[in-house]
């Protein structure tokens, strides 16, 4: 049995890690996404409301939608959500589907008729809202592998430094928290991806020239972002309506990677201190995980102007949400080599890390306009403005992390989203609705084209997830029902989301080929269903 196996796993049993930091400018991305999400009315016309208010949804987007109010309401939405991901990968395509049922949103307007001239009515409201679903998962495989993730490890424990004896333990020594090399390369070194040469204080990845191979990767993700905010407002003399808010978030995300190669005539350990290699056949998995909640808040604040009855302008800004979050990850190498050491098939763990850190999400500038086409149609259009730069990462302690920060400049820009919905009444009872949605690509050119490195380690170099996706365009079409009985009304919507991404397993670098990327299709088919009370 593997002498350096045995060292490292006798020390690896239920350890936590305190007071390290590995969050990265992907998980700041990861956090700060928001999906079309709300009433079946909201949904069906494409989010398109902030000139036009009067829907529960716009407690979570205009708060001067709720001037618009002249009664009371309440109301629930249920949410039937069929999610299909194709990965293509050298024309290997791998589908993974998915359902679920939720209630997405429900909560309370109160209207309250002052008898004023100036202001007739003050308003507040309260809701839930599932604002952002992290649910996504997907598999495909890599046909032929043109480089390693052993030899991108090598490459930097070489760069940096790193000898031998600093990646292995013992009874009196943990290099996972007695040391600063990077976890990757402990990992790495401890499941035969990296062997030394020699003493020199260099290392050898898998990849050789003449190697040859395959690759798969398995991502679940799971999770949820829920707000629930409280809103304020009125109108003046019923042409400005104006609102205030204040939301408090509950956010939860799961990751889940397990990525393999398989490969044959590579450089593989021929003992059990890896210092002599052989060519043979190889392989390993790396099954890593990582899980982060925590809460927030944010504010928010909008007006809807009606010059005319025909015409509404709307704006609104949110505020950043502030972050207070935890965080922990853990990952393990599965390994089999033959050669030198044939059949050595053998489990290496990794170590839990655990810390906590702060994070800000941009702030949303969003601006509509509204026409009343007589007393039967509506036609709305949004723009929204989402500055993903402008992410700021810090410890818990409130320091910024200036080199990851530094990471989500060069890796995001602004997303500029559109909305556009439309209304009409087929009689007193029905209405029909339709709205469309785009949103432009958060990455930047540079990153999407891997004219840069992705740093997914962390400040502290403990992240153990070397594999990232990027998203690209998302777009939405959706259409629905209205009816309306007296002060009883009930709204169907159906919603399709596609949004196209990639997913690489670790980065583009100086010491392997570019790794082999695999586009993701993510197809999202959404029946919302709202009933509600008027009162």
């Amino acid at each position: 049995m593997a002498t350096k196996h045995l060292t490292i796993a006798s020390l690896l049993i239920a350890t936590v890690a305190t007071g390290a930091s590995a969050q990265t400018a992907l998980d700041a991305y990861s956090l700060s996404q928001h999906e079309l999400r709300g009433t079946a009315r909201f949904m069906s016309m494409g989010g398109a409301f902030t000139a036009l208010g009067g829907d529960l949804s716009t407690l979570n987007q205009n708060p001067g939608g709720i001037g618009v109010y002249r009664s009371s309401e309440i109301s629930a939405t249920l949410d039937i959500n069929a999610q299909s991901v194709r990965s293509l990968t050298l024309n290997a395509a791998v589908d993974r589907s998915q359902t679920k049922v939720n209630c997405n949103n429900f909560g309370y307007i109160g209207a309250v008729y002052t008898g004023s001239d100036i202001m007739p009515y003050f308003n507040w409201g309260a809701s839930y809202s599932r604002i952002g679903s992290f649910d996504r998962a997907y598999r495909g495989n890599i046909p032929q592998l043109n480089g390693s993730l052993s030899n991108y490890i090598a490459g930097y424990t070489t760069a940096e430094g790193w000898a031998s004896s600093q990646l292995t333990g013992n009874d009196k020594f943990n290099p996972y928290m007695d040391d600063q090399a990077p976890w990757m390369s402990i990992l790495g070194y401890n499941g035969y991806l990296i062997n030394p040469v020699g003493a020199t204080g260099q290392y050898n990845g898998l990849w050789q020239d003449g190697t040859t191979g395959y690759g798969s990767f398995d991502v679940v993700e799971k999770g949820y972002v829920d707000e629930y905010a409280i809103n304020f407002g009125g109108n003046i003399s019923n042409i400005v309506y104006w609102g205030i808010g204040f939301g408090i978030t509950d956010i939860d995300f799961n990751s889940s990677v397990y990525y393999t190669e398989d490969m044959d005539n590579a450089r593989i350990p021929a003992d059990a201190d890896g210092s002599h290699t052989v060519t043979g056949a190889g392989g390993f998995g790396l099954d890593s995980w990582k899980h982060i909640n925590g809460t927030g808040f944010n504010f928010k604040t909008g007006v809807i102007i009606r010059p005319i009855n025909e015409l509404r302008f709307g704006l609104a800004v949110h505020t950043p949400t502030y972050y207070n979050l935890k965080q922990e990850g853990w990952a393990q190498i599965d390994y089999g080599y033959g050669g030198g050491l044939s059949g050595l098939t053998e489990t290496n763990e990794g170590y839990t890390d655990y810390f906590e850190w702060k994070l800000r999400t941009p702030w949303r500038l969003m601006a509509g306009v509204a026409g009343i086409i007589g007393s039967k149609g509506i036609l709305s259009l949004d723009y929204e403005y989402r500055p993903m730069q402008k992410m700021s990462i810090r410890d818990n302690q409130g320091y910024e992390y200036t080199d990851m920060n530094a990471d989500v400049a060069t890796y995001y820009k602004a997303v500029n989203i559109l909305r556009i919905g439309a209304e009409y009444r087929l009689t007193p009872q029905w209405s029909v609705r339709a709205g469309y949605s785009i949103q432009s690509s958060p990455t930047t050119t540079e990153v999407q084209n891997s004219q840069t490195m992705v740093y997914t380690s962390g400040p502290d170099d403990t992240e153990t997830t070397p594999s990232y996706s990027l998203d690209k365009t998302t777009n939405y079409i959706s259409c629905g029902l209205g009816y309306r009985y007296k002060n009883i009304y009930v709204d169907a919507a159906y919603v399709h989301r596609h949004r196209e991404s990639t997913f690489h397993p670790f980065t583009a670098n100086r010491y392997t080929a570019t790794p082999v990327s695999s586009k993701l299709t993510d197809n999202q088919n959404q029946i919302v269903l709202t009933a509600g009370v008027k009162f």
